[in-house]
């Protein structure tokens, strides 16, 4: 019988469970269920009193410096009273555990439960609020680097481009398109914008809302360094789609730009640049997608590039014709 490698394993639930006990000292009545499947492996570990999430990093997926990255940020901000989901040491003190999975070394991780809802369709105090976290945590790392990925024209379109061209014909108009992006996208269109530590990923399904106001960030697994313009651009593009009226959209925008602002005042030149963050951000979310494509995107045909890139330009010629702005 020939033996093959594995690119991706799921790790029992039973055994991840009793592993977590015993690394973390933690009572029987714990019981650990998986959640989700995805860039990495999420479950819940909980108890009739307790609840924490376990998460499983995919093999090869980040380094453990990488992952150490993450967490010394989540307990920096943690120190800093903001509101995140932040990883718990074991019995020896340590934040990092290690598995050999059938594919290799995977990294595990116990974090706190972000407590309350996923809100899809929130309503204008709640992004307010966001929007307040948001510039909070701007604040807190505005100017601070950590050593991990920098975003920029290079890491947000040029390199998804190259993942994306080995699936997809250049010849293609949303190769093309892309393409164009790329040619009209500029580092130097950024400078003088604040530049500190991004989280890439803040929308929904990435938060917990409590009484509409309290807010739980949590799943940083895409921080790095840039231009924190990013995270708002990408906050107002998932709601753009999320928000088929877009006269709720417009209003709902203008509440989370008006709770950053009482927070963190934004130039005109970032407002400016709201869709072609938005956009690029977009760009690198597809080139991850080629990026993983052995185990996690087998739907990534061209009908789905073509849904994609039309999201994207429909992003861009809203924004063609009106100002981005906001009163505080």
């Amino acid at each position: 019988m020939k033996e093959l490698p594995v690119v991706r394993s799921t790790l029992s639930a039973i055994e991840l469970g009793k592993f977590i006990k015993d690394q973390y000292q933690l009572s029987e009545d714990f019981i650990c269920e998986l959640f989700r499947t995805g860039m990495n492996h999420t479950y819940f570990f909980s108890s009739a009193e307790m609840k924490y999430v376990v998460r499983v990093y995919s093999h090869n997926w980040r380094s453990k410096h990488e992952v150490n990255e993450e967490l010394k940020l989540l307990k920096f901000l943690q120190g800093n009273d903001l509101s995140v989901s932040f990883p718990i040491q074991d019995r020896n003190g340590e934040f990092i555990q290690e598995i050999l999975a059938p594919e290799g070394v995977r990294y595990v991780v116990l974090f706190s439960f972000a407590r309350g809802d996923k809100i899809r369709f929130m309503d204008k105090e709640t992004c307010f609020s966001i929007g307040s976290q948001m510039a909070k945590i701007h604040n807190i790392t505005l100017n601070k680097v950590i050593d991990r990925i920098s975003y920029n024209r290079r890491s947000l379109i040029e390199f998804p481009y190259r993942h994306l061209a080995q699936f997809f014909s250049e010849k293609l108009p949303e190769m093309e398109f892309i393409k164009d992006f790329e040619k009209s996208f500029h580092d130097s269109d950024f400078e003088h914008i604040q530049t500190g530590v991004v989280h890439m990923d803040i929308w929904y399904d990435n938060m917990a809302v409590v009484n509409e106001n309290e807010i739980t960030i949590f799943d940083f697994d895409f921080c790095g360094n840039g231009w924190q313009v990013l995270d708002i651009a990408y906050f107002c593009k998932q709601l753009f789609f999320i928000e088929t009226d877009k006269k709720q959209y417009e209003s709902k925008i203008q509440s989370f730009l008006k709770g950053y602002q009482e927070k963190r005042e934004l130039s005109e030149n970032e407002l400016r640049l709201i869709p072609k963050a938005g956009a690029s951000v977009f760009i690198f979310y597809l080139g991850v997608q080629a990026q993983r494509f052995d185990w996690s995107n087998i739907f990534l045909t061209e009908n789905y590039l073509k849904m994609f890139v039309g999201r994207i330009k429909s992003w861009i010629d809203y924004y063609e014709t009106k100002e981005v702005n906001v009163d505080v």
